[in-house]
């Protein structure tokens, strides 16, 4: 009985359920020790260090948990999990990046020509150049770690195991709605919001599945946070991110998403039609290893 509980029907390891059980405790005492250990660190800065600081401690826990569950509850390498070096790496995250740019540029335009969205000006008009590079930069950087991280906890770890237990279908919707979910403790975030990060989540397993890598939706993640909030000056998922671009945005919060940002709002679908359209032409002579499933249905 414990065995049917516990085990895969089709191999020596874990039900996907407990993998993902195990993973996420093993995420939150890393964490909970980083917190401790660094408490000092990170109470004594504030504004870009912090966020910086914090990706680094997420870097940390996200990394270090999902390679140890790779390693020893699923019994595969974390390369295996779609992160192969090889020479497409630099083209995927590139693209993702492109992509992204023209994305939000679209998003830009189309709340402009509504009237919905006011321009006041660029940052470098009214600070030094020396903190304009600092806050573009910096969050570059902050945004770099957001990629990698939240990629290979949702589109890594998150898909692929929900794919080993149940079928590819439901590994991808079921990790988006994980997505969707955790960013309900963002500021201003409500289940409309949630809804949105749900189909970001849905764009950016689409990345994934066309390639079989994590590459090219790690490039789409870092894009579409660094020209929303950096670029173009939106919020992004509710957080106030340093803007290159001052602007006002006044439409109505169901096209515009308010103060969440564009993926709160249905002016965010047309673009995600776009990017997907995008990374259909980006990968039409490629042909994608699925997420390995072993264990569908059961395991």
């Amino acid at each position: 009985m414990l065995a049917i509980i516990f085990l895969s029907p089709n191999e020596a390891r874990l039900r996907a359920g407990w993998r993902l059980l195990i993973q996420i405790l093993m995420m939150l005492v890393i964490s909970i020790v980083i917190s401790i250990a660094f408490a000092p660190l990170l109470f004594s800065v504030h504004g870009t260090v912090f966020f910086f600081l914090g990706q680094v401690a997420e870097l940390i826990a996200f990394t270090a948990s999902i390679f140890l569950a790779r390693l020893f509850l699923d019994r595969r390498s974390i390369a295996s999990m779609g992160l192969r070096l090889d020479r497409r790496v630099w083209k995927d995250i590139l693209a993702g990046i492109g992509i992204t740019f023209i994305m939000m540029a679209l998003v830009f335009a189309a709340m402009s020509a509504a009237g919905w969205l006011t321009f006041e000006g660029f940052a470098w008009e009214a600070e030094p150049i020396q903190q304009v590079l600092g806050g573009t930069f910096g969050f570059l950087g902050i945004f770099i770690l957001v990629g990698w991280n939240e990629e290979l906890l949702s589109r890594g770890y998150h898909l692929q195991t929900l794919a080993s237990g149940t079928n590819l279908f439901w590994g991808v919707l079921l990790s988006s709605a994980v997505f969707g979910a955790l960013h309900l403790g963002n500021p201003n975030a409500t289940w409309v919001s949630a809804a949105g990060i749900f189909f970001a989540g849905l764009f950016l397993a689409y990345g994934y599945l066309r390639t079989g890598q994590l590459w090219l939706s790690i490039g789409l993640h870092i894009g579409w946070n660094f020209f929303e909030g950096v670029v173009f000056g939106f919020p992004v998922s509710g957080l106030d991110i340093y803007p290159l671009t001052r602007i006002q945005v006044q439409g109505p919060e169901m096209w515009t998403g308010g103060a969440f940002g564009p993926e709160a709002g249905l002016v965010i679908l047309p673009a995600l039609l776009t990017g997907a359209g995008l990374i259909f032409w980006h990968t039409r002579n490629r042909r994608a290893k699925g997420p390995d499933t072993t264990g569908s249905a059961g395991g």
